[in-house]
């Protein structure tokens, strides 16, 4: 009796007993003026998840009516709720067809598309100094000479009731700050420098998508709310404020117009065996700035989970990214900074590259 009502659900959901479904990435796109959810295959093509699922819904009749998600943030919030089974099955029936002469009409190519942000996040948070090599870096030299980075020499301690540290632990507590979620921007679109502002920098960081509400979790069940991952370029302002107070405006530092990249898609955690293992990397119009590994992370994705959810009350969608490996420009000897007609290009292994122009402000916005 278990097995026949097994194999009932299955046909009743159109899911492969075997569980041959190929990893997708998910995105948000504009197609004819029109803004979509998509299922990304290959990196090349792209499902327009209602209308798949509405077509197959017509002509598969064992297929149960499922309501297809408005924005990221609902399919997000869904995912483990029949979303995640039926974009499998209808990644299954496309995937046949990608490569063959009959094109299925809400199949498209990338190159159709206009990219937008995968999600719009309520919440946007980055770990600061997460990578011993980029804490090295701000700490010494001209860097600490103008960053309040230096203050981490402190023999840590315990924070009451946000982290709680065990005796051999010698690494500083989680160090995150907010950055305004209306600065979001997509792949391709443009990274403005303000007029006057010379030191604008780049920071890659492979970034956590949340899948499900937590507050105060205990860290074995951290990984359990997050749904996937993606990447954001931390832009950030070098140059501070002028008055001596540089590290603690992170408005002006970190939370200017386009100074968050995010994207291109997400790939939901079930295809990524080991957040703790990829290579991430920097090239500012072609030149490799950065090349490290998740694994010199010093607090892992479950630990930032865990602290963020004793600070705020996540929801699905929010981002927290993981901070960035050593060889940001303003650490280099001379500084390096991004100048108008660069192209930043942050990326990590198995999620893909995001590719953002740099531009002058007064250039593309109007007066």
């Amino acid at each position: 009796m278990l097995l026949i009502s097994r194999v009932l659900l299955l046909l009743l959901l159109a899911i492969p007993a075997n569980g041959s479904t190929e990893p997708f990435k998910l995105g948000t796109f504009e197609y004819d003026g029109r803004e979509l959810l998509g299922v990304v295959l290959r990196d090349q093509h792209v499902i327009d998840l209602v209308i798949a699922n509405t077509s197959m819904e017509r002509h598969e009749p064992l297929w149960v009516k499922l309501p297809m998600p408005t924005d990221m943030k609902e399919l997000i919030g869904r995912y483990e709720i029949g979303l995640r089974d039926r974009i499998h099955a209808i990644v299954d029936a496309v995937v046949p067809t990608i490569d063959s002469s009959r094109k299925l009409s809400y199949v498209y190519d990338l190159s159709e598309l206009h990219i937008f942000p995968p999600v719009k996040p309520n919440v946007v948070l980055s770990a600061a100094l997460n990578y011993r090599e980029h804490m090295t870096e701000m700490t010494t030299g001209l860097a600490a000479e103008m960053s309040d980075a230096k203050a981490v020499d402190g023999a840590p301690q315990s924070m009451d009731h946000f982290w709680k540290r065990e005796a051999s632990d010698t690494r500083q507590n989680p160090y995150l700050f907010n950055k305004p979620a209306s600065i979001v921007i997509g792949d391709g679109d443009p990274i403005l420098l303000k007029p006057k502002r010379e030191q604008i920098d780049w920071e890659c960081e492979f970034a956590i998508v949340i899948g499900q509400p937590a507050s105060h979790l205990p860290l074995e069940e951290a990984r359990q709310h997050i749904f996937g991952y993606t990447m954001m370029n931390d832009v950030g302002d070098r140059e501070g404020r002028g008055d001596n107070r540089y590290g603690s405006d992170w408005l002006v530092w970190k939370g200017s117009d386009t100074f968050a990249p995010l994207g291109p898609f997400i790939v939901p955690a079930e295809f990524v065996e080991n957040p703790h293992s990829l290579d991430i990397q920097f090239r500012l119009s072609g030149e490799l700035m950065q090349d490290a590994n998740t694994e010199l992370m010093q607090h892992s994705v479950d630990e930032l989970v865990q602290f963020v959810s004793n600070n705020i009350i996540l929801q699905p969608g929010d981002v927290i990214a993981t901070g960035t490996p050593g060889g940001v420009g303003y650490a280099r000897t001379p500084p390096v900074f991004m100048e108008p007609g660069d192209v930043a290009e942050c990326s990590v292994e198995g999620i893909g590259t995001l590719s953002n122009p740099v531009m002058r402000w007064e250039d593309v916005m109007p007066r």
